[in-house]
C-alpha cells in the first residue's frame, strides 16, 4: 500500500495528526519535567568548574612569571655583585681623584641596584606566596562542585534511566507524526510551539476561548473552526486553534440559570393577586 503523501490530507486529518504530535510532545515535556532544575544544576557546576580550571590555569602562569623574575633578579645581583668586586680592584690602581670618583660612583650605584633587585625579589615571593593561597583555594572549591556535581549528575542519571524507555518510545511516536505532517506546516507548528510560554502549539476551544491565551474567540471564528475547513490560528497568542471534538476532547456544556425565570414567576403572581 502506497504511503499517503501529508500535502494530501484534508485540513480535519492534519488538525487531528497536530493535535497528536502535541499531546505526544508534551507527555515528553512531563517526562524531562520529572528532572526538575537538575540539568541546569548540572550545567551551572560543569561551568563553574570549567571556570574555576581556567582561573587555576591562569595564576600558576602568574606564579611562573614572579618565579621567572625572581631567578632573573637574582642574576642581575650577581652581575651587580661581580661588577663591585671589579670596581673595588680598580681602585687600587686609580692615579687621581677623577678615577676614584668614578669608580666610587658606580660601586654606589651597583649596590643600589642590588638592593633593587632585593626588594623586587621580597615582593615576587610575596606575589608568589599569594597567588599560591589562591590557588589553593581555587583547587579547594573545584573539589567541592566536583563532589557536588556527582551528586547531580547521579540523581539526574537515576530519573532519566527510569524515564529513558518511555521517553524514546514517545519520540519514535512523535517522529512517526511528523512524516504524516507536511514540511512547511510541521515547521510553523515547531516554531509556535517553541515561542509559547507552556509549549503548546495547537490548542482546543474551552468556554468559547483560546485553550493557550484563553481570550475569547467570536462566534463565527469558532463556527469555521468547526468546520474543519481551514488551519485557523489565535489573533492573540498564534496559536491554532482545533475544534474539542476533533481533540477527542468532551465539550463543556453551558450552565443553564433558572434564576430570571423565578423572578418572571413571582412578578406574574404579584400582578395576578392586585387584579383580584
Amino acid at each position: 500500500m502506497a504511503k499517503k503523501d501529508p500535502t494530501d490530507l484534508s485540513v480535519e486529518e492534519k488538525l487531528k495528526t497536530l493535535y497528536q504530535l502535541q499531546s505526544t510532545l508534551s507527555a515528553i515535556d512531563e517526562k524531562r519535567a520529572m528532572r526538575g532544575e537538575l540539568p541546569l544544576e548540572v550545567q551551572d557546576l560543569e561551568d563553574e568548574i570549567a571556570g574555576l580550571t581556567l582561573r587555576v590555569e591562569k595564576i600558576q602562569n602568574e606564579i611562573q612569571e614572579f618565579q621567572d623574575a625572581i631567578v632573573q633578579k637574582k642574576g642581575d645581583i650577581e652581575n651587580a655583585k661581580a661588577s663591585v668586586k671589579r670596581y673595588e680592584s680598580q681602585l687600587e690602581l686609580v692615579k687621581n681623584n677623577r678615577e676614584y670618583d668614578t669608580l666610587t660612583k658606580e660601586i654606589e650605584f651597583q649596590n643600589l641596584e642590588i638592593e633593587l633587585c632585593d626588594k623586587k625579589i621580597r615582593e615576587a615571593n610575596a606575589k608568589v606566596e599569594e597567588r599560591e593561597n589562591d590557588l589553593s583555594r581555587t583547587r579547594e572549591q573545584i573539589n567541592d562542585r566536583q563532589v557536588a556535581l556527582d551528586e547531580k549528575k547521579g540523581e539526574l542519571d537515576e530519573i532519566m534511566e527510569e524515564t529513558r524507555a518511555a521517553e524514546d518510545e514517545l519520540k519514535e511516536k512523535a517522529k512517526a507524526f511528523e512524516l504524516k505532517i507536511e514540511p512547511r506546516l510541521l515547521t510553523s507548528f515547531k516554531r509556535i510551539r517553541k515561542n509559547a510560554r507552556n509549549g503548546l502549539g495547537i490548542v482546543y476551544v474551552q468556554r468559547d476561548a483560546c485553550g493557550g491565551c484563553f481570550n475569547k474567540i467570536p462566534p463565527q471564528r469558532q463556527l469555521d473552526i468547526k468546520m474543519h475547513k481551514k488551519i485557523i490560528v489565535c489573533e492573540y497568542c498564534g496559536r491554532i486553534l482545533i475544534d474539542p471534538e476533533l481533540a477527542g476532547v468532551k465539550a463543556d456544556k453551558p450552565v443553564v440559570d433558572d434564576k430570571p425565570k423565578r423572578k418572571r414567576a413571582i412578578r406574574r403572581k404579584k400582578e395576578d393577586e392586585a387584579e383580584d
